[in-house]
């Protein structure tokens, strides 16, 4: 990863291509890289910064490295229940927004109820750690339920698949992703 790299907000020792960096990335999200949809924009676009992984949560995050809560986006897995049935979804907000879970994201999926999935059922399903589960790279029959102004920010900061390191990337970009859904007002 290059040290020159620059970044559109923060303050990082290294940035460079995620795409290059496979060799750290969980597999998914390098698959995902790998076969970076083309209405997506160029995949060197889609930066890789190192970080420590125990500043990964948001608040910590953005202090320690000096990026704006707005640009920064986390993604959430959901588990939508109707009947007996589970379907797992990632919904997609901006760090000083909250997930609508028992209005929008339930009213979306068609379920009767919907929650925070467990987080075992979450890194199990996703193949990604946990504080660092990221848009690029989710199962590809999952829902991506994305709010408007994430997809609105220039450049926004998400997890990589790893609690070391983050994505920074256009948010419009997230709109090309495999189940994307951009919503208006998905988060409160």
């Amino acid at each position: 990863m290059s040290d020159a790299t620059p970044t559109p907000f923060g303050t990082f020792d290294t940035a460079g291509p995620a795409a290059s960096r496979a060799d750290v990335l969980p597999e998914p999200v390098a698959a995902a890289l790998a076969a970076w949809p083309t209405g997506a924009g160029p995949v060197d676009a889609v930066l890789l910064v190192d970080s420590d992984p125990d500043k990964a949560d948001t608040a910590v995050f953005c202090e320690t490295y000096d990026v704006r809560p707005e640009v920064s986006a986390n993604c959430v897995v959901v588990a939508a229940k109707r009947g007996q049935e589970v379907t797992l979804a990632a919904c997609v907000v901006l760090a000083t927004t909250k997930l609508d879970v028992n209005r929008a994201v339930r009213k979306r999926l068609g379920a009767r109820k919907a929650s925070f999935a467990p987080m075992d059922d979450a890194v199990a399903a996703t193949r990604m750690e946990y504080g660092g589960i990221t848009p690029v790279g989710l199962p590809a029959e999952w829902p991506l339920l994305i709010d408007a102004r994430v997809t609105a920010t220039p450049h926004v900061l998400v997890g990589s698949g790893a609690r070391r390191g983050k994505l920074i990337l256009p948010g419009a970009a997230l709109a090309a992703l495999p189940n994307a859904e951009v919503i208006t007002d998905l988060a409160v």
